[in-house]
């Protein structure tokens, strides 16, 4: 393998050699620029792998670095700065930074972050290599289906899989929130290493913290010896935290100042230990109301919300539904020795089907219908329609668009269209769309504002 390069963007001379030197002792090639100005210059020059960039330079603000395009593959960032605000590390790491170091820089974190750079880059080209063949299969990793918003969330899963950035998921119980963060696990750079999940909504508070920070011996009655807990055993890969808004708040300001400073303390212990755990969370609660509401406090969620996703509904996931039953049903045949199939009555009826539990109910009706039926799945041992879901008999409603027209154009129209037909129903009309009631509203927003 080629010797990969860094440069190191500081106009503190003294602080960017020894930098310079750190990152020189780990085998990279190192060339060093004082401004904004010296650094384009540099990367104009020569391609480079990795920029370790302060944010504040005499010629303007560092980001504005990782805006400008290169060509070929874009180095790697990361940032160093002074100030610790959260609010700094999360604006650079949304505008693309691979991680944020603080000064002065903990050599221990520079090392570790310096030791995922190649493989950082070769995920990235990876993801990016295999993203179109994936989505004409339907899968994405260990995920399902083609729908445009399964497409979104494809996206945001390959840019942010190959950083450290901590990702926030939300979505409703059953989405497919935990697959998510092993995608992330599996796609990144610590995908060697453990993908350890907590529900902090399974787990009694008084048991919780020594679960997530481990125990010395006679912390407490039961406590016969020294125990590691989630963050140290899920060293070098992720940590997923589920149902995050359930976590007591005492806790939540020990796991903010572990995401802050790379260290958990054991309960009954007085040192830190130095841990290297890329945390994931998740929530089927709206976090802002969470935080609203006094559930999850407001400083950790923004922390957490660095990078969030968030996961549609399955009856907002189109075909997906069918494409999923019959990925479901491959899964019991194969385990079952069976060749049990769908007919086309019950093909119709897992689209009719609200889907509130949404995939994990899906799945489990399937399982159900599969023990139920003989060889053939009729609609009679699946779930019962959903009436509103249903299309009315004789309902031939018809829009013509003339061909030329925009995709725009054809959108609004067959948007408007379907509402008249629903007499403005604007939840029926986003279901049999195919798209969440936040999108419909936009959409007619944005009408509204070119009409006005």
């Amino acid at each position: 393998m080629s010797q990969l390069s860094a440069l190191i963007v500081e106009d503190d001379p003294d602080f960017r050699t020894s930098v310079a030197l750190l990152v020189g002792k780990q085998g990279f090639d190192v060339r060093e620029a004082s401004t904004l100005a010296d650094a384009r210059r540099a990367l104009a020059a020569a391609s480079c792998d990795l920029v370790l960039l302060d944010l504040s330079l005499p010629d303007g603000d560092g980001l504005e670095l990782l805006a400008d395009e290169s060509e070929g593959q874009p180095p790697e960032f990361v940032i160093m700065t002074g100030n610790t605000a959260a609010e700094t590390a999360i604006a650079a790491l949304r505008a693309g930074a691979l991680d944020y170091l603080p000064k002065p820089i903990d050599r221990t974190r520079l090392d570790s972050i310096l030791s995922h750079v190649a493989r950082t880059r070769d995920l990235k080209q990876e993801v990016t290599n295999l993203r179109g063949e994936l989505r004409e299969l339907g899968h994405f990793g260990p995920m399902v289906g083609r729908s445009a918003p399964m497409q979104r969330v494809y996206d945001l899963i390959g840019r942010v899989a190959a950083t450290e950035t901590t990702v926030f998921i939300t979505g409703e119980s059953g989405t497919g929130k935990e697959l998510v963060a092993e995608t992330v696990h599996q796609l990144s750079a610590r995908s060697d290493g453990p993908f350890i999940a907590l529900n902090c909504g399974a787990m009694s508070a008084t048991l919780i913290e020594s679960e997530l920070f481990g125990h010395e011996k006679g912390s407490f009655t039961g406590a016969d010896k020294r125990r590691s807990g989630y963050f140290e055993d899920a060293e070098g890969g992720t940590l997923f935290l589920d149902e995050i808004t359930e976590m007591p708040l005492e806790l939540q300001v020990k796991l903010l100042r572990v995401l802050e400073t790379g260290t958990i303390t054991r309960v009954g212990a007085t040192e830190a230990v130095h841990v290297n755990a890329r945390v994931v969370a998740a929530s089927n609660r709206d976090p802002q109301e969470a935080v609203a509401e006094g559930a999850l406090r407001e400083d950790l969620f923004y922390r957490l919300n660095v990078f969030p996703v968030e996961l549609p509904r399955l009856r907002e996931r189109g075909q997906d539904i069918a494409v999923l039953a019959q990925h479901f049903l491959k899964e019991v045949n194969e385990r079952e020795g069976a060749s049990k199939r769908f007919s086309e009555d019950a093909e119709a009826r897992l689209l009719q089907i609200a889907w509130p539990g949404n995939v994990r109910e899906l799945k489990n009706a399937v399982e159900r219908a599969a023990i139920l039926a003989d060889s053939v799945i009729g609609p009679d041992v699946l779930p019962d329609a959903d009436p509103a879901r249903v299309p009315a008999a004789g309902d031939d409603a018809m829009l013509e668009i003339r061909v030329g027209s925009s995709i725009q154009e054809a959108e609004r129209r067959l948007i408007l269209a379907t509402l008249r037909e629903f007499d403005g129903d604007k939840k029926r009309a986003a279901e049999v769309l195919g798209i969440s009631l936040k999108t419909l509203y936009n959409r007619l927003n944005v009408y509204e504002a070119r009409e006005s």
